[in-house]
């Protein structure tokens, strides 16, 4: 009996799943964020296919941005390049061979980057 005293909203109609602990939707949660270590400030591009059979995905790391920012970042550059995409853990996946769009797209923002793989 001690779980349900201690527990609180679980689910509103208005916002969706609540977090138990901060209280906030989900989507707002801020006890679960952890902060994303600082990297060496180089964002990098590079192309990949494993564990996509065959099909290629372009990389983009290091982009100093909290998640918010980065899905809406990342929403942009897909509109910008025409194609699909995602963040999967801080890394936005888009699809197809993007690199030579990407580039000059994110040193605009005057970060430093690097073309990395093949």
């Amino acid at each position: 009996m001690a779980k349900r005293s201690a527990g609180g909203l679980v689910f509103s109609t208005e916002q969706g799943r609540m977090c138990p602990e901060c209280r906030n939707p989900v989507s707002d949660c801020t006890c679960r964020q952890a902060p994303r270590p600082e990297g060496d400030g180089i964002v990098r591009v590079s192309r990949e296919t494993k564990g996509r059979k065959g099909k290629g995905v372009t990389l983009v790391t290091g982009i100093p941005m909290d998640e918010k920012e980065l899905k809406a970042y990342a929403k942009v550059l897909k509109a910008k390049c025409g194609t699909g995409g995602t963040v999967k853990d801080g890394v936005v996946e888009i699809q197809g061979d993007q690199r030579d769009l990407l580039v000059p797209l994110l040193e605009q923002n005057g970060w430093v980057v690097k073309r990395a793989g093949g």
